[in-house]
């Protein structure tokens, strides 16, 4: 048997995965925030603690896991967060501010890869994971039919205001934010529902209409963006296209239809077609992203520090907000080395995407199966993701972490089934099965 079958056969107990589940809907969820006696305990700190407790007792489970290419590559880029922190602009920062976040975000992938380790627990995942994305959309639309809620508004000079939709009142996040979520839940209820029965492509054609009514009350312009990559991927793979551009401009139409004039307006300024605020935004967020990138060539060898970008945004250009755009706060904050570091470990997440899309074929998987689905569901949201990134930090944030850690279970998986198959292939017929062939013939010949 080889290491990787080893390892995947050796399952973490079933308290530990389910302790992960609830770490998911807690985090997700922001159940603390809801429940204020339940956040005295500090149940996200205490979760992670029990789950990596538990992990290290089981460890002799997962030898062998740090193999995999992705899994190496990530550890190369903690590697060098430890090695260059006595090298960057503020050292104290790092340790004292921001490395927390950082770590809250990558026991994402190391809790994924050693606890979702089969295919059902991969489902149960995965339904966790896109439940809490979308139960994060409908509450605060739901709020907004409700009550009027909007949870945010954003500038458009001489006094002027324009809501946006946010997160919920217990989901502190912004319209962007907000964008980012109905966005990154959209290729997996197409690519899992569309292709599946009738119950599920009914259940999506009644989530879809929602989740893109609250994408354009975000105003989020990068979320379109971000749609319309996800778009180009369905298109592409379509085999009904006309279809697809009928059912694209009826949905366009619709949408145009439903929106006031600061929202046709705002989406407009990403063509250039207006010239009001909304496309002095659209152009000091471009200028901004330059002088993001200015700033990462101040310290271009090691940078200034994990989670140090408002900082050196205030010292430097007169401003503390966090970076507007992943690769440049990779520069700013890990300088030209860190940088290529972490666009490895995304180009060995990638890679294997690729690999599994060629290792499906080989199982023969029919093209509306699970894993077929999954998969271009994972490359479209690779994509996205990375054009989104030009619009989003994410060096501290959850979502390539545990992307990558679905990839390296999803790709583990793939690996398993393909040996599996070969393994039955090759099987050499036992020598109780020769005899009772040979009796069976005998038999036949008497006759």
């Amino acid at each position: 048997m080889s290491r990787v079958g080893a390892y995947e056969r050796a399952s973490a107990s079933a308290f530990t995965f389910w302790l992960f589940i609830y770490f998911l809907i807690d985090f997700f969820l922001h159940l603390s925030a809801r429940i204020p006696a339940y956040a005295l305990i500090r149940p996200t700190l205490l979760l992670v603690l029990l789950i990596s407790a538990s992990l290290f007792l089981q460890r002799d489970k997962f030898r062998g896991w740090t193999h995999d290419p992705i899994v190496a590559s990530l550890l190369v880029l903690v590697g060098y967060l430890v090695v260059s922190l006595p090298l960057v602009e503020w050292p104290g920062s790092v340790v004292k501010n921001n490395l927390g976040d950082f770590v809250k975000a990558i026991v994402f992938f190391f809790f994924t890869v050693l606890l979702v380790d089969s295919n059902r627990r991969l489902k149960i995942f995965l339904t966790v994971f896109i439940a809490c994305q979308v139960f994060r959309v409908l509450e605060p639309l739901f709020l907004h039919v409700t009550e009027g809620y909007w949870g945010s508004r954003t500038h458009l000079g001489h006094g002027e205001f324009a809501q946006r939709l946010a997160g919920a009142p217990s989901d502190v996040i912004n319209p962007n934010e907000l964008g980012f979520v109905i966005v990154t839940a959209v290729p997996f209820l197409h690519y899992l529902l569309w292709s599946s029965g009738f119950k599920a492509k009914l259940l999506y054609l009644l989530l879809m209409p929602p989740l893109l009514y609250a994408l354009i009350l975000t105003q989020s312009r990068g979320a379109l963006l971000a749609l319309f990559v996800v778009a180009f991927f369905v298109f592409k793979e379509s085999r009904r296209k006309f279809s697809l551009i009928v059912v694209a401009v009826l949905v366009g139409f619709a949408g145009w239809q439903v929106m006031s004039d600061e929202q046709k307006d705002r989406y407009l300024s990403l063509v250039g077609q207006s010239e009001t605020s909304n496309a002095a935004t659209a152009d000091g967020r471009i200028q901004g992203m330059m002088r993001e990138f200015a700033l990462g060539f101040e310290r271009p060898i090691v940078g200034h520090g994990l989670g140090t970008t408002p900082e050196a945004k205030t010292h430097i250009l007169g401003s503390r907000q966090a970076s507007h755009n992943l690769y440049a706060e990779l520069l700013i904050e890990l300088g030209i080395v860190g940088t290529l570091i972490f666009l490895r470990f995304l180009l060995k997440v990638y890679q294997g995407l690729v690999e599994n899309q060629k290792r499906i074929s080989r199982l023969s998987e029919r093209p509306g199966s699970f894993y077929v689905s999954l998969n271009k569901a994972l490359i479209a949201l690779f994509w996205m993701y990375a054009v989104y990134s030009l619009n989003y930090w994410g060096l501290s944030q959850y979502y390539w972490y545990l992307f990558a850690g679905a990839v390296v279970v999803f790709h583990r998986l793939v690996l398993l089934d393909l040996q599996d198959a070969s393994e039955v292939e090759s099987t050499p017929i036992s020598s109780v099965q020769k005899s009772r062939f040979s009796n069976l013939v005998g038999m036949a010949g008497r006759r």
